[in-house]
C-alpha cells in the first residue's frame, strides 16, 4: 500500500498555514464564533430580559411590570436601597429569578406597594419628594 504525502504549505512558498489557498482564514474563525454564541445563549436564559419588563412614570411614581411566571408572591423578595429595586426568588421557588433596577430618583419604600396576578408582578414605587433646603436670612 502506498501513501503519498501532501507538500507543506510552508514548503512550497506560503508565508503560513493559512496563506495557503486552499485553506480559507474564515474557517479559522469558527471555534470562536460557535463559542461565542453559546456563550450569549446561556447568559440569555439566566438573566432576564428588556422584554420581561415594561416600566412607566409620572412625576409622583415609578410602576414595573414583570413576567415572572411559575412563581408564587411567598417566594419572591423585593428589596429598596434608594433608588435600586432588587428583586429575587427565594430557593424553595421552582424557578429562579434575580433582576436589579436603578431609577433616577429614589423610592418612598413606605409609600410603595407590590402585586402579583398570573405570573405578572406590578410594582408601584413611590418617588421621594425632595425636601427644599433653602433657608431666608433676615436682613439686620
Amino acid at each position: 500500500m502506498f501513501f503519498a504525502t501532501a507538500p507543506s504549505p510552508l514548503a512550497a512558498g506560503f508565508g503560513t498555514a493559512f496563506d495557503h489557498p486552499l485553506r480559507r482564514r474564515v474557517y479559522a474563525q469558527t471555534g470562536n464564533a460557535a463559542a461565542h454564541f453559546l456563550d450569549k445563549a446561556v447568559a440569555a436564559s439566566r438573566q432576564p430580559t428588556a422584554q420581561d419588563a415594561a416600566m412607566r412614570q409620572d412625576e409622583k411614581q415609578f410602576v414595573l411590570t414583570l413576567d415572572v411566571p411559575g412563581i408564587g408572591k411567598d417566594q419572591l423578595r423585593i428589596r429598596i436601597e434608594g433608588a435600586i429595586v432588587r428583586i429575587e426568588s427565594k430557593e424553595e421557588a421552582p424557578r429562579r429569578y434575580r433582576a436589579a433596577y436603578e431609577f433616577g430618583q429614589d423610592i418612598d419604600s413606605a409609600a410603595s406597594s407590590a402585586s402579583l396576578e398570573n405570573g405578572v408582578l406590578t410594582l408601584t414605587l413611590a418617588k421621594v419628594v425632595p425636601v427644599s433646603k433653602v433657608t431666608e436670612l433676615a436682613i439686620a
